[in-house]
């Protein structure tokens, strides 16, 4: 049973009674990451993230963590490009305590000095253990070749430069700014007493007020045509290929996933059997969707031999031509439904995924997405829809990619993405 409401001060509520558990998931959800900032505050709000377990009025660092997890629950939290999230999962019997932990953090931390230049340094590790991982410099990578200068390029973890100038006041101002119920969202689902849980709600949140509001409101970015490369001495070379997508709360969203699925989403996809199975260029190839607000992409992953680079971008180009002018079966088409449906399905199965996905689509569609009508939506998917997507994404292309890896010729692995597909003015191709 679903239950949504607002207090007062604007801060929705998304309940979900699950009365066959025994366990019971928290979630506060605020609509700032990374894209709410600049090159100058770049990572702030990952930075804060961090800040909320370092101490508060009545909790020390420790405690934060051993009143949940003495009682066998978890507690943690991360960082998006759009949103932070700070959630706790513990037995029902735990739930105030889940309440009174998360609103302690938000409400009455410390943000000693001493505790900040204390957690630059862990922070700045973090940067350096992504910098270590080419996947990750992949993808900051390529967010730059696709949105260019604007804030959704921006890395969510920020710089070691930007992270070294963070002080007390900047990180308070922010929080005064972006951390306001108006732009956030409680998610609990599990099981509790509807009439209990309201209460403990406004008891612990009904307070929270900010005179210094900054309501988010995001820009709409053009997907450029652009290629980026970032010479790292590694084995293979990594390398990421955008197309045009879907941005959040579309339900089309739900035609391009059962695409990209078939496309490259998994061992029987085209993409994995021909590349990988039947060519041996590569152990990993897949596409994915990412979505945001007011934009989208279709990413295409692959690592191998930077000798065979050209050979493979050929492959996948052919392979998605065929694509595009075969399009899917009937008896594919009812396949792919099946399988997107149980991986939705199946990744409901505990608390705390329901949690995350009525707390993330109440936030940004300020709805909430019941399984029965993500089932309805992908059940009427049909070759029209499917159509009118593949108008809107594969068949623009691949506009822009990323490469990290050992010294590649760009020219010619340029020539190969911009053969044979619609022509994109200004493309470019850049070494950093």
């Amino acid at each position: 049973m679903y239950n949504l409401f607002k207090l007062d001060n604007g801060l929705r509520i998304v309940l979900e009674n699950i009365d066959y558990v025994n366990s019971v998931s928290v979630g506060l959800w605020v609509e700032n990451g990374s894209r709410n900032e600049d090159k100058n505050n770049n990572g702030i709000s990952h930075f804060i993230e961090h800040m909320f377990f370092k101490g508060t009025k009545n909790r020390t660092a420790l405690q934060i963590a051993e009143c949940i997890e003495d009682v066998g629950g978890q507690i943690n939290a991360f960082t998006g490009k759009e949103a932070t999230c700070f959630y706790i999962k513990a037995l029902d019997s735990h739930l105030e305590l889940a309440l009174d932990v998360i609103s302690d953090m938000l409400f009455n931390s410390k943000f000693l000095p001493e505790d900040i230049e204390k957690e630059k340094g862990v922070v700045i590790e973090e940067i350096k253990m992504s910098e270590d991982s080419p996947e990750d410099v992949l993808m900051d990578l390529h967010s730059s070749a696709i949105w260019g200068n604007d804030p959704l390029s921006l890395p969510i973890l920020g710089t070691v430069e930007t992270v070294k100038s963070f002080d007390r006041e900047q990180i308070v101002n922010y929080i005064s700014s972006y951390y306001i119920p108006e732009n956030s969202v409680i998610s609990i689902s599990g099981k509790f007493d509807a009439k209990a849980v309201e209460k403990l709600v406004d008891k612990y949140f009904g307070n929270w007020n900010s005179s210094n509001k900054e309501v988010t409101n995001y820009s709409e970015p053009n997907i450029l045509t652009s290629h980026l490369y970032r010479k790292k001495t590694i084995e293979q070379l990594h390398l990421s290929l955008g197309i045009p997508g879907i941005e959040s709360g579309k339900d089309e969203l739900y035609s391009l996933l059962l695409l990209s699925n078939v496309f490259g989403g998994g061992a029987s996809s085209i993409l994995f059997q021909k590349i990988r199975e039947e060519k041996g260029l590569c152990y990993s190839i897949y596409s994915y969707i990412s979505s945001f607000r007011n934009t989208g992409v279709v990413s295409i992953y692959t690592s191998l031999n930077p000798q065979y680079a050209a050979d493979a971008l050929h492959m996948i180009k052919d392979e998605m031509d065929k694509f595009i002018k075969n399009g899917i079966s009937d008896e594919k088409l009812l396949k792919a439904k099946e399988q997107l449906k149980g991986s939705y399905i199946l990744g409901l199965e505990s608390t705390s995924s329901r949690m995350f996905n009525n707390g993330k689509s109440v936030l940004f569609l300020n709805r909430i997405n019941k399984p029965t009508d993500i089932i309805e939506k992908i059940d009427n998917i049909n070759k029209e829809k499917l159509n009118e997507v593949m108008q809107k994404t594969f068949m623009k292309g691949i506009t822009n990619a990323a490469f990290v890896g050992e010294e590649i010729d760009l020219e010619v692995l340029k020539n190969v993405i911009s053969k044979d597909v619609v022509p994109f003015k200004n493309s470019k191709i850049n070494s950093i």
